[in-house]
């Protein structure tokens, strides 16, 4: 894994704005997706897939008349996409477009394609205040920004795939890396027993790219059930331990960038907290 420049182009802390453009942005896909699938128990229709090769977040597939087609949100330019057939159908720029338009374009392609219309549908769940606060998506001073943010969810996508892999044989195992856009977190959940979710030994492993938490990406591995704190070891570099709400190992992003080798570095940390994890679980 080569670094990409532009994990440092932005500072992490400075990323906050194209964020909240982002999260917003994103909810065009899952719209599109809970109104044209059938609904899983663990809302995993919703969620979005990234693509290396285009850079760009995809919604599942969805069964439009010209076959699968996919709704996609790509950030440097920002713009949502209508992929039929694996080829751009159309492609809506959102510099300056308010969410209901874009909500508009977007029930059009829909329609097109015999789908059913996605602008009106409610959410179950509240956003971030700063999110719900996108009228419209004014990119112009937050391009930047945006290319950094696309290229910590490449290096994520890659660096989780990657540890999905080495992790195959655990049962029932690591789920695909996806994007849940209630959060915005790209992550896979490494299921360590059978039984319901609720209550089965399992870990979380993934990057947020901010919130109220921490105001920069950060890389997390969340053991479920929470670790016992007094009986934590120390954390692995260059990450730390969060104990309040969650128990985690934690590297944000202004930790990750000071590793001399992040190709290395990073799928290290996240592999010795991974193994703490499971130590302190017994599992």
């Amino acid at each position: 894994m080569a670094e990409s420049p532009d994990l440092r182009a932005v500072s992490p802390t400075k990323l906050g704005e194209a964020r909240a453009i982002a999260h917003q942005a994103a909810q065009l896909l899952t719209r599109a997706a809970r109104a044209n699938l059938p609904a899983e128990p663990d809302d995993s229709h919703s969620n979005l897939g990234w693509q290396p090769q285009h850079k760009m977040f995809w919604s599942r597939p969805l069964p439009g008349r010209e076959g699968p087609c996919f709704i996609a949100l790509s950030f440097a330019p920002l713009a949502l996409h209508v992929f039929t057939g694996g080829i751009a159908r159309d492609t809506l720029d959102l510099q300056g477009v308010s969410v209901g338009t874009a909500g508009e374009w977007l029930d059009k392609q829909l329609g097109q394609l015999d789908l059913k219309p996605a602008s009106g549908l409610s959410l179950p769940y509240e956003l971030p205040a700063e999110v719900e606060q996108v009228g419209s998506f004014n990119t112009a001073h937050s391009a930047p920004a945006l290319e950094t943010l696309a290229a910590w969810f490449a290096t994520a996508h890659k660096v989780l795939s990657e540890f999905a892999g080495r992790n195959g044989a655990i049962v029932p195992g690591p789920s695909a890396v996806r994007c849940w856009p209630h959060h915005f977190d790209i992550a896979t959940y490494v299921g360590l027993e059978e039984g319901d979710f609720e209550t089965a030994k399992g870990i979380g492993v993934g990057l947020s790219p901010g919130d109220e938490t921490y105001s920069q990406p950060y890389f997390y591995i969340n053991p479920w059930p929470h670790m016992d704190v007094e009986s934590l070891p120390d954390a692995p570099q260059p990450g730390h331990w969060h104990t309040a709400g969650f128990v985690g190992a934690i590297a944000a992003a202004d930790e990750v960038l000071t590793l001399p080798d992040l190709d290395a570095g990073l799928p290290a940390f996240i592999d010795a907290a991974f193994a703490i994890g499971r130590g302190q679980l017994g599992a």
